[in-house]
């Protein structure tokens, strides 16, 4: 064969939640895509190329499922990406931590017309624990290639490769027995002969899929869908059997005797260290003391590290091109456009390198490594008895504490919730108090000039709005549907320092590309608005609110302003006012936490459109922006009879 201008095969990787199928798709690709020790880390579907011995392979990530059943838009988008005919190979990631739940979706993917590939991952993990899979076992069972791996590391690529050119289909599906067989039989005699994987399609059709039957009725017509309709209708009275239940009961069976056959335990294996320390971080007693050092931690590091970098930036790069320009640029309009207070230089290019981009430097590797060892899954854990007293089910909870990483993508995340009143409620939750990594990081900076006692009273004060907003929406907003959640949670790991690395640069990179335009654009505004006396008027107009209602310097409308475009915008501004003494310790708190509050970012409001449209979008923004001031009012007033 020829090598095409297009792609000669598309292959489809597909999993369970957190099961490697990313790094599966950057170790073909070289292609980067978040890699983290979490579910959900991946939301759509993403393509990139892969060239094989002369052959362009379009590699596919998907989002992680437990099976081809619909239950989440996940489930849809893959489900619906197979039957379209456009998928000729799938590899299946299979979790050798999680072996039955994978070969539970190995069981269903053999009814399908598709070659397939097992690439058996985690193994390392699974030999720790004293467990043994035997791979050339399951290969000859199932009558597909099989390849061992450990993708974080790298380990099976080259041989994965190979294997997708030699994909081939399942040795034989799953057979349900005489009855079930029959009815298969009888559905997919009314379904037309070009019609792709007509055994699956029928499984689908017999569990009442009305996705599926909306398929067939595009495909067949109407007549035909109803006529298989009425043959099911008539099998079921006459066998009175449950198709559901006989479909799980053989698959577990099925699953049970390959699990049996490929798998040999060591007896007397211990409880690992990292299974120890999972427990620990998820059991309250344990878990929030974990939490507060982690917290603690990460604070004076952040403080520390962070200042101490931005200090010695400012004194090697920034304070000899300040003194440089000052004895160049005699002119007082250009002098103030480079390095005044709204300076491109001064407030654009020094605020994004040197204030801004060391915090989040020594925040994101922080962060990372929390990502990257798996304590995230087992926060949420710990956090579902909170989240419970405010309407929210576990399912909720994972995008809830997505949010602390990026509030964009966690809102998006909340597609996989079916009940439409917790999407919203989560939705707003995380859109007002929650902080997201970089906020973190940055109100960790600038709250740790005044103290760690400032920060822990500004989380106080996020928690207390996000409990009581809460109890709130879960009251005036009605019950619609409640949603059975099962998360598999994932084994402690030691940090992978490459895997940490990139994704520090990757975060940061985005940073940059996102941010420092901005940057650059918000010090040209507020030079503008300063220049032909619209700042002034605003801050005039504003002064009420700020000086009486916020006890703020009127100042602080400078941030407020350019959070509008990028919330770590401001960081800049309130960091001079604190290293000017222009704030107090109280003053410090209400501009921290009202900053992370007030207006969600413009790619968080972006993302709620997406998901709950355009009115629904405004009426959150304007109750958030409204919110905030006069939460932070009251907090204000709260603060100053203590200090």
């Amino acid at each position: 064969m020829k090598q095409t201008d297009k792609t000669d095969k598309n292959v489809l990787i597909l999993g369970l939640p957190n099961c490697g199928k990313s790094q599966i798709f950057s170790n073909l690709t070289g292609e980067y895509t978040l890699v983290a020790n979490y579910p959900l880390s991946t939301i759509n579907i993403k393509g990139a190329f892969c060239t094989v011995e002369g052959y362009c392979y379009n590699i596919i990530d998907t989002p992680g499922i437990y099976s081809l059943h619909i239950q989440s838009e996940e489930a849809s988008m893959v489900r619906e990406k197979i039957l379209s005919g456009d998928v000729d190979i799938i590899v299946q990631c299979v979790d050798a931590n999680h072996l039955k739940q994978s070969l539970s979706l190995t069981a269903e993917l053999t009814q399908l017309s598709i070659p397939l590939v097992l690439v058996l991952n985690a193994l390392d993990e699974t030999a720790r624990k004293g467990i043994w899979i035997d791979s050339k076992k399951l290969s000859y069972i199932v009558g597909v290639p099989v390849v061992e791996s450990i993708a974080i590391k790298g380990v099976g690529t080259n041989r994965l490769k190979q294997a997708i050119e030699t994909a081939r289909l399942p040795k034989s599906p799953v057979i349900f027995g005489d009855v079930m067989e029959s009815a298969l039989s009888s559905i997919i005699s009314f379904f037309p002969d070009s019609m792709r994987h007509r055994r699956a399609n029928a499984i689908f059709t017999l569990l009442n899929d009305q996705y599926i039957e909306e398929h067939i009725e595009k495909i067949a017509g109407a007549k035909t869908l109803q006529d298989i309709k009425d043959t099911i209708a008539d099998l079921k009275n006459r066998f009175q059997w449950n198709p559901a239940k006989l479909l799980s009961y053989t698959y577990s069976r099925w699953v049970d005797s390959v699990y049996d056959e490929i798998v040999k335990k060591q007896a007397s294996a211990p409880q690992s260290f990292s299974e120890n320390l999972a427990k620990y971080c998820r059991t309250p007693i344990t878990g929030f003391p974990i939490l507060i050092g982690i917290i603690i931690a990460v604070f004076f590091l952040v403080v520390e590290v962070a200042d101490a970098l931005t200090g010695f930036l400012e004194d090697l790069a920034w304070k000899p091109v300040e003194d440089y320009i000052k004895t160049v640029v005699i002119d007082r309009f250009w002098n103030d456009l480079l390095i005044g207070d709204y300076g491109v230089l001064s407030m654009g290019v020094a605020g994004a390198i040197l204030t801004v981009l060391p915090i989040l430097s020594v925040f994101y590797i922080l962060y990372n490594i929390l990502e990257d060892v798996g304590y995230i899954p087992n926060l949420t854990v710990l956090s579902k008895r909170i989240f419970s007293k405010i309407g929210l089910s576990g399912a909720t909870i994972l995008p809830m504490v997505l949010g602390f990483g990026c509030k964009t993508m966690a809102t998006l995340t909340t597609k996989t919730l079916a009940s439409k009143k917790e999407r919203y409620i989560a939705i707003f939750l995380i859109a007002f108090a929650i902080p997201c990594a970089p906020q973190i990081g940055l109100s960790m900076s600038l709250l740790g000039k005044i103290g760690i006692s400032a920060f822990f009273i500004s989380f106080a004060i996020l928690v207390l709005v996000e409990i009581i907003t809460g109890l709130i929406l879960n009251r005036i907003i009605k019950e619609d549907r409640t949603q059975v959640f099962i998360q598999m949670l994932p084994p402690i790991r030691m940090p992978n320092i490459k895997n940490i690395a990139k994704k520090t640069y990757y975060r940061l990179l985005e940073f940059l590309k996102e941010a420092f335009p901005v940057f650059i654009l918000a010090s040209l505004v507020l030079f503008t608005l300063d220049k032909t006396g619209i700042l002034d008027a605003l801050k005039v107009f504003l002064e009420p609110m700020v000086k009486g209602a916020l006890g703020l310097p009127v100042d602080i409308v400078d941030a407020l302003i350019v959070l509008l475009a990028r919330r770590e915008a401001s960081v800049a501004i309130i960091a001079k006012m604190i290293e000017a003494n222009m704030l107090d310790y109280v003053q410090s708190i209400v501009a921290v936490t009202l900053t992370t509050m007030f207006f969600p970012c413009v790619a968080n409001v972006g993302s709620i459109i997406r998901m709950l449209g355009l009115r629904s979008a405004i009426v959150i923004v304007v109750v958030i922006t409204i919110s905030s001031v006069i939460v932070m009012t009251v907090a204000n007033w709260c603060l100053r009879l203590v200090f």
